[in-house]
C-alpha cells in the first residue's frame, strides 16, 4: 500500500515537472524520439562508410526529411489560410442565412460574420507563429545531432557500469523502445502518404479545387491521432461550401473524405500495425488527452510513442507491471 501512495506521488510530482519544463523538455522528447527513429540510417550506412560519413549522411537525411516537412507545413497553411481570406464575403454570407435559419428556430446566437473573422484571425496567428515553430524545430535538430555520436558511447558506459543482469535488462527495454517508435512512426508515415494520395484523389475525382492541398494537409494532420483525422475533414468541406455553392456536393466531399479516415483508421491502419504497438484504443484516447494537456500540440504528436515507452519500462520492473497489463491488449 505504501508503496503504490508513493508511486502516485512520484508520478503527481513527475507530472506537475514536466509540464512546468515545458520548453526544455519537450525538445528533448522529440529528440528522443527522432534519434530513435534514424538510428538504423547511421548503422545501415555504416556498412559501408566510414564512421564519420555515416554519421553526416544520418544529419544530411534528417535535414532533408525536415525541409520537407516545414515546406508541407507553410504550403497548405498558406493556401488554406490564403483561400479562405479571399472567400470571406461568401462565408459571412453564408454565416448569415444561419443566422436567419437560427432565428427561425429560435436557436441561441452561433455568432454571425463576427465568428468567421474571429476564426480568420486565429489562423493567421498560428501562421504568423511559425518563426516559433523553427526555432523549436531547429532546436530539436541540434539536440539530435549532438545525441546521436553518444548513443554508441552510452551503451557503452552503461555495460561498463551496470552489471551484467541489470545491462541486459536495460538493454533490451532501450531496443524494444527505439523498435515500437521506428514501427509506430513508420506505419503512420505510410497510413499517412494513403491518407494523402486519397484526399487528393477524392478531391480531384469530385471536382474539388486545390487537391493537393487538401492532400498534403490530410497527409500531415494524419500524425495527430484521432483529432488530426477530424480537423482534415473540415477546411475541404467549407471550402467545397464556397465552390459549389449548393448543399449537395458538400455532403458528398464530406462523405468521402469521412468514409475514407474511416477505411484508412479502422481497416488498413490496424492491418499495417499489426503486433508493433500493442497500446489499447483506450490507451491511445487517454495518452492523447494527457499528452495534450501537458505539451498541447507536440504532446499529441508525441502522444503514442511516449506512452509505448513508458508501457514497456514499466513492464520491465514486477512493481508497475501491473500498469502495463492495463494499458495493453
Amino acid at each position: 500500500m505504501l508503496g503504490r501512495l508513493l508511486f502516485v506521488i512520484a508520478a503527481v510530482l513527475v507530472t506537475a515537472a514536466l509540464r512546468a519544463t515545458y520548453p526544455v523538455t519537450m525538445p528533448l522528447a522529440v529528440a528522443l524520439v527522432v534519434v530513435a527513429a534514424v538510428w538504423p540510417i547511421k548503422q545501415w550506412l555504416e556498412g559501408f562508410l566510414p564512421r564519420w560519413a555515416s554519421y553526416g549522411g544520418t544529419v544530411v537525411a534528417l535535414l532533408v526529411v525536415s525541409a520537407l516537412f516545414v515546406g508541407g507545413v507553410w504550403f497548405s497553411a498558406t493556401h488554406v489560410v490564403s483561400v479562405f481570406a479571399r472567400n470571406k464575403a461568401r462565408f459571412e454570407e453564408i454565416y448569415e442565412s444561419l443566422s436567419t435559419w437560427r432565428e427561425r428556430l429560435g436557436i441561441d446566437d452561433i455568432g454571425g460574420p463576427q465568428t468567421y473573422s474571429e476564426l480568420l484571425g486565429l489562423a493567421q496567428t498560428v501562421l504568423t507563429n511559425t518563426y516559433t515553430l523553427l526555432v523549436y524545430l531547429g532546436f530539436i535538430l541540434l539536440l539530435v545531432i549532438l545525441a546521436l555520436p553518444e548513443v554508441s558511447y552510452v551503451r557503452r558506459r552503461l555495460a561498463e557500469t551496470l552489471d551484467r543482469e541489470e545491462r541486459l535488462a536495460m538493454v533490451a527495454a532501450i531496443d524494444e523502445i527505439g523498435l515500437k517508435v521506428r514501427r509506430y512512426l513508420g506505419t503512420t508515415f505510410l497510413t499517412s502518404i494513403i491518407t494523402g494520395v486519397a484526399s487528393a484523389v477524392w478531391s480531384f475525382a469530385v471536382g474539388l479545387e486545390l487537391a493537393l492541398v487538401w492532400g498534403v494537409l490530410n497527409f500531415l494532420l494524419n500524425f495527430v491521432p484521432l483529432i488530426g483525422n477530424v480537423v482534415g475533414v473540415v477546411p475541404p468541406t467549407l471550402y467545397a461550401v464556397v465552390q459549389f455553392q449548393n448543399a449537395s456536393m458538400p455532403l458528398l466531399v464530406l462523405a468521402g473524405f469521412l468514409v475514407l479516415h474511416i477505411v484508412i483508421s479502422n481497416f488498413i491502419y490496424p492491418a499495417l500495425q499489426g503486433q508493433s504497438l500493442s497500446l489499447s484504443p483506450f490507451a491511445i484516447v487517454v495518452a492523447l488527452a494527457f499528452w495534450t494537456w501537458m505539451w498541447g500540440f507536440a504532446g499529441a504528436l508525441l502522444a503514442v510513442p511516449l506512452t509505448a515507452a513508458c508501457v514497456i519500462a514499466a513492464d520491465h520492473f514486477a512493481g508497475t507491471r501491473w500498469i502495463a497489463r492495463v494499458l495493453t491488449r
